[in-house]
């Protein structure tokens, strides 16, 4: 249960911050969520990105014959093909949001916010204990 007061969260959390595995462990999080986004991507790419090329195969088979800007339109169309390209920007959506996130990282280091949100999930992630389901990733 955290603490009722602010003062004593905010000893705990200069005590967690000067902690030398704390920092280590607020990283295993960051590295655990960058893994965690590739994979829903990875799937969504599995199971909507394959099944939407496959329903535009034949447009995609025309266009590799013949290419034109018309026929990239038709084939991308709403008004044809609705769900395989809403499908297909899905998958190009989110694939371009983790990169973008990821490189944000890697540029410019993580905003506070983000540093702060994951230092907060490591302390609830330690006083659970053993019974939270990242422990054994975040505290080993």
């Amino acid at each position: 249960m955290p603490p009722a007061d602010p003062n004593e969260l905010e000893t705990t959390n200069l005590q967690a911050a000067q902690d030398s595995t704390f920092a280590t462990q607020v990283e295993k999080l960051h590295r655990l969520t960058v893994y965690g986004r590739w994979a829903l991507v990875s799937v969504i790419w599995l199971f909507v990105g394959l099944p939407s090329l496959w329903a535009l195969r034949s447009d995609i088979g025309l266009m590799l014959a013949k290419f034109t800007w018309a026929s990239l339109r038709y084939t991308l169309s709403l008004y044809y093909s609705p769900l395989p390209t809403m499908g297909l920007f899905l998958c190009i959506g989110m694939t371009t949001s983790v990169l973008v996130w990821q490189s944000r990282n890697i540029l410019f280091g993580m905003p506070p916010a983000e540093r702060n949100r994951l230092e907060k999930q490591v302390l609830r992630i330690r006083q659970q204990g053993e019974s939270h389901p990242l422990w054994k990733w975040i505290c080993k």
